[in-house]
């Protein structure tokens, strides 16, 4: 029987999302996401070790890679730096923060980090050419009904969903 771990109820989170999405919507003009304040950082330090090419490359000028402009000066940055800080604060609180690999009893934790790592990286690539992520593409871009992102949600879960019957011999 596995013990309490003090989650808050999924409604009300979801409640308080929903706000934190309008609030964005109305103080900065646009929605959230995480992938934007990724690009942020990899721009960041490719400006301090070669800050000659992101002034000369138009399209990391977009992230703040010229001259007078920095790429960690984005809502987006804080964004995120506050989603880690928000998840520590809430696992310290509940209990629930410890080093654990998740994995099913077919598969080594060696083999489960690399896959994850795999998943994650072709996840990543993914992200880029969609111009987004998830969090970007479901919530602002389903809250403002784009087609696109209803579409491309609706692909992730059938894709993800079709993987899955490939990979469940490792989880159970």
């Amino acid at each position: 029987m596995s013990e309490s771990k003090n989650y808050i109820s999924p409604y009300l989170a979801g409640f308080c999302l929903g706000l934190v999405l309008l609030a964005s919507f109305v103080v900065m003009g646009r929605g959230l996401g995480a992938s934007g304040a990724m690009m942020r950082g990899v721009v960041a330090v490719e400006k301090l070790v070669v800050p000659e090419h992101t002034q000369n490359n138009s399209y990391l000028q977009r992230y703040g890679g010229g001259r007078d402009s920095s790429p960690l000066a984005s809502y987006l940055v804080f964004l995120v730096g506050g989603l880690f800080v928000g998840a520590a604060v809430s696992g310290f609180m509940g209990g629930r923060c410890k080093v654990e690999t998740l994995k099913g009893p077919r598969i080594t934790e060696k083999n489960r980090l690399w896959l994850a790592l795999f998943g994650g990286s072709l996840f990543g690539i993914g992200t880029r050419l969609a111009m987004g992520c998830t969090s970007g593409q479901a919530l602002s871009g389903g809250a403002v009904l784009s087609l696109g992102s209803w579409v491309i949600m609706l692909c992730i879960f059938a894709g993800a969903y079709g993987f899955a019957w490939f990979m469940r011999k490792q989880w159970i």
